[in-house]
């Protein structure tokens, strides 16, 4: 039986900077592919009308998205409306539950801080807007085991948990949609998809830029919390879970949970945390800023198929460069012609651009067996994503496809690996901006560190 599609879709924080940087482009996409044409309400305290709500749209679509498409924002701008209120006020949500009309499935997207999640929830369910509704929450889905489990209970309270739809936005990219895709298309891949064949996995997420002006939510944050916790443990999930046995989404995240509960809780010697000098100077950071902006971690997985496989985790700003890659590195065989830290391995570029590639050694020209490595690209685009991450999880959204959120069991899961290392339990360590951050030979690959491609 087919979900239900909601009829009208709410999203609160309408004045706010993620709608201004990427909820109007995507509203604007999903209008145009077809898979938006139902009410569409804005809910903000800066006493606006909806005429400016829909100024600051179209301001989106030129500073942030693909620039005004004509039919489509006409047709976004005749579905827009706008409450302006508090939202510890009730009757802000008085005033949404009669602009709400005939609806009876809305979808309420919370693009809010995060302190504000329990209020908001609560006053939906007190108002009648949560009844046969459906909430979409923004990351992060608490700030460690404690608050994350108090959060689902404020969610639950109001809504069930199929009605539940957190979101990663990684999750929604194409290359990690792809990274799942190629992981169970291919029987190739399979028989060499475990621990007799995989000596370690490196996963990089790197930013050559800095906090960019949001000092004050990283002191809250700090990148294990920002980035480790939810995207790079979801991508290896994806790199590692074993063949859901159906498509639907709840087998594939059956299949997650299972990774995330046979990782243990990290161990602060397996964790390096670095700051870029600089960062204290920040606006909104403290002066003794003890919050990190790297991290480089080993953890293992005790299944029986990643049993002996070191995983690495890297992530941090003011980095040489901007990407994220995965490297996926093969044990070499066992008369090697060459250096054993030339092996062959599996790459698989998230961002800035999508490539999976495979690196393979052959023999230079010549008398002696001396050889080279070679990269055979298997699948490279650079024309940007057809269908961007948040138009892709809205739009399921709305549908009631939840397989690319995650789960109440699945957060909680991923918190316990990083609860034990939150804070300032493993030292912060300085490092200059355009380097590789702090450096230990507990979190340094025996072969050191893959250098994810500049391009």
């Amino acid at each position: 039986m087919s979900a239900t599609h909601s009829d009208a879709f709410v999203f609160f924080g309408a004045t706010g900077d993620l709608a201004y940087k990427k909820i109007f482009p995507a509203l604007q996409a999903m209008i145009k592919h077809g898979h938006l044409d139902v009410p569409v309400i804005g809910v903000a305290k800066s006493d606006w009308t909806v005429e400016d709500l829909k100024k600051r749209a179209r301001d989106s679509l030129t500073a942030h998205g693909p620039g005004v498409d004509k039919g489509a924002f006409d047709k976004l701008c005749s579905l827009l409306k706008y409450v302006d209120g508090d939202y510890k006020d009730p009757g802000t949500f008085q005033t949404l539950r009669k602009l709400l009309g005939d609806a009876k499935h809305p979808a309420h997207y919370l693009a809010i801080p995060p302190g504000m999640f329990p209020v908001v929830v609560e006053q939906l369910g007190k108002s009648g807007c949560a009844n046969g509704a459906r909430v979409i929450v923004e990351k992060p889905f608490g700030r460690d085991l404690a608050s994350a489990q108090a959060l689902n209970k404020v969610l639950m309270s109001n809504f069930d948990e199929g009605s539940i739809y957190r979101i990663d936005h990684f999750l929604g990219k194409e290359p990690v949609q792809n990274l799942l895709y190629f992981r169970f298309a291919n029987a190739f891949l399979e028989p060499v998809w475990n621990n007799h064949y995989v000596r370690s996995i490196q996963i990089t997420m790197a930013e050559s830029f800095g906090v960019q002006g949001r000092g004050a939510f990283y002191e809250e944050a700090g990148t294990i919390r920002d980035v480790v916790q939810n995207h790079l443990l979801q991508v290896l999930a994806v790199l590692t879970m074993e063949p859901p046995s159906s498509l639907d989404s709840e087998s594939i995240r059956n299949e997650k949970v299972k990774i995330f509960k046979a990782i243990p809780p990290l161990e602060p010697a397996n964790v390096v945390r670095g700051q870029f000098r600089g960062y204290r100077e920040e606006k909104g950071v403290a002066a003794d800023s003890q919050v990190e902006t790297f991290v480089a971690l080993r953890l293992h997985i005790d299944s029986w198929r990643w049993k002996g496989v070191p995983v690495y985790i890297r992530a941090g700003k003011c980095l040489p460069m901007t990407s994220t890659e995965v490297y996926v590195e093969l044990d070499a065989p066992p008369a090697a012609y060459d250096d054993q830290c030339t092996p062959n391995y599996w790459r698989f570029r998230v961002n800035p651009d999508m490539a999976i590639a495979l690196g393979t050694m052959i023999k230079k020209p010549g008398e002696k067996y001396n050889g080279e490595e070679v990269e055979l690209t298997l699948s490279q685009y650079a024309d940007g994503d057809p269908m961007a991450a948040y138009e892709r999880l809205l739009s399921d959204a709305m549908q009631g496809d939840s397989t690319l959120f995650a789960r109440e069991d699945s957060v909680e899961a991923a918190w316990r690996i990083v609860e034990p290392v939150l804070g300032d339990v493993v030292p912060v360590e300085s490092y200059e901006p355009n380097t590789w951050g702090p450096q230990s030979d507990a979190v340094t690959p025996p072969c050191g560190w893959h250098v994810p491609a500049s391009s």
